[in-house]
């Protein structure tokens, strides 16, 4: 997990939506950029590891996950991460992309490796929530991107067929979660991001 910019847009300004029955972005570096400090939240999680006498050094968050999961921790490090989190959603900044939200014909899905509770409160400081139809973040669902199930089920809410929608992201993970999806993407900036 990286910082994003503040002038990230699509790489195509003439990129047509019309066309699709749904649009769904994903938000840390999409729609907004998260104020959240991932080293402290590793050195954060680590402590819960260290705590437990299990040994997370030298990972990453992603590898924490999935050391949580089989440790049986994955409440007390989700806690620890959904927290900073909540934090930087609230503290958040609006991306360029942001501005077109409201404008669409069609519903507007939010599909995030973020908690579900801090794309909520993001959402709601940047007054988008009454324009979004369904938010899947990472604790939404068993699996997390790139798997497709939390983009599909983001679609099932919104109750479009994956053929028909357009995922947009800032990531290589976001890329393939939507071509595992069989859903059409386009990355914000061009490229992704290294996250």
């Amino acid at each position: 997990m990286t910082a994003h910019s503040l002038d990230r847009q699509l790489a195509d300004d003439s990129i047509a939506f019309d066309g699709y029955d749904a649009v769904v972005y994903d938000l840390d570096g999409t729609l907004v950029d998260l104020l959240v400090d991932w080293n402290r939240v590793a050195a954060d999680a680590g402590a819960v590891f260290d705590d437990a006498g299990v040994d997370a050094a030298g990972m990453d968050l992603w590898a924490m996950l999935d050391l949580a999961d089989e440790e049986g921790m994955r409440p007390e490090i989700e806690a620890v991460i959904a927290d900073h989190e909540r934090e930087g959603a609230r503290n958040s900044t609006r991306l360029t992309l942001v501005d077109g939200v409201a404008d669409h014909a069609v519903p507007v899905g939010v599909c995030s490796l973020n908690c579900e509770d801090a794309c909520r409160i993001a959402l709601d400081v940047h007054e988008l929530a009454d324009h979004v139809d369904s938010v899947v973040g990472r604790d939404s669902v068993a699996t997390r991107k790139p798997d497709p199930e939390p983009l599909l089920a983001t679609l099932r809410e919104l109750g479009v067929d994956p053929e028909n929608a357009l995922f947009v992201g800032d990531s290589a993970r976001d890329e393939r979660t939507a071509e595992r999806a069989g859903v059409a993407f386009k990355y914000v900036d061009g490229g992704p991001s290294d996250v």
